[in-house]
């Protein structure tokens, strides 16, 4: 039986406006395996970048409660928040938000120097990774030389630097052509099956969304599983 990576119990986040306590999210209860692939679909502004950012611990839900490999996550700890982001989770983001002054090799080593790693078991790592995304020729370009879609391919290596068992990833293919978002897509089913990564992602792209185990629509604050 495959093991539940994480699960989210009746998940509530509101914001104080002027005109009151805004709702975004009512109610979220998910739960996620080892293995999965997870997109979340609905419309600009529904709340699906809020709910990436809570199962990231980048945010805190106002209710409810989080598990992340069997513990409840404690979100005013936040020296344990930020192991968990450091050693447990990869992020993509639509804005690949490399280092410009970086060499394409340097931004992807970031999180393995962050992490006290030796800088040539770094590099070695980084150049794996390279090879996987077929940029090995490109590691001593900077990001303005790259493609966007070379780009988004640095940025994914960077999150799996450390083998994350979790990668999220909000519209990883907002700001590419349609032949470098197919190119991308299929990185995230490369790596799903060789490392049993787990994927959550947000997308408006209904073709990469079909391509996961299963579709999520957000809409009114709750989470329906939408059926094929």
């Amino acid at each position: 039986m495959d093991k539940v990576l994480l699960e989210l119990k009746n998940i509530v986040k509101s914001f104080d406006t002027p005109q009151g306590k805004l709702e975004i999210l009512k109610g979220i209860n998910i739960k996620v395996k080892e293995g999965e692939k997870i997109s979340i679909v609905g419309p600009s502004g529904v709340g699906k970048t809020t709910l990436l950012n809570i199962i990231g611990t980048l945010d805190k839900p106002s209710s409810g409660e989080f598990y992340f490999l069997g513990k409840k996550v404690n979100f005013s700890d936040e020296e344990k928040l930020s192991q968990i982001r450091r050693e447990k989770i990869g992020f993509i983001f639509q804005l690949h938000y490399l280092m410009p002054e970086f060499s394409v090799l340097e931004n992807i080593i970031l999180p393995g120097l962050i992490s006290n790693w030796d800088r040539e078991n770094c590099r070695k790592r980084a150049e794996e990774l390279l090879i996987k995304f077929r940029l090995l020729e490109r590691k001593d370009h900077k990001p303005s030389q790259l493609s966007g879609g070379e780009r988004q391919k640095v940025a994914t290596a960077r999150a799996l630097f450390l083998n994350p068992p979790l990668l999220l990833a909000d519209e990883p293919t907002g700001n590419l052509d349609p032949e470098s978002a197919n190119e991308v897509a299929e990185i995230f089913l490369q790596i799903n099956k060789e490392f049993n990564t787990t994927i959550i992602l947000v997308t408006h792209n209904l073709e990469l969304a079909q391509k996961m185990d299963k579709i999520f629509l957000l809409k009114n604050g709750f989470l329906v599983e939408l059926k094929r």
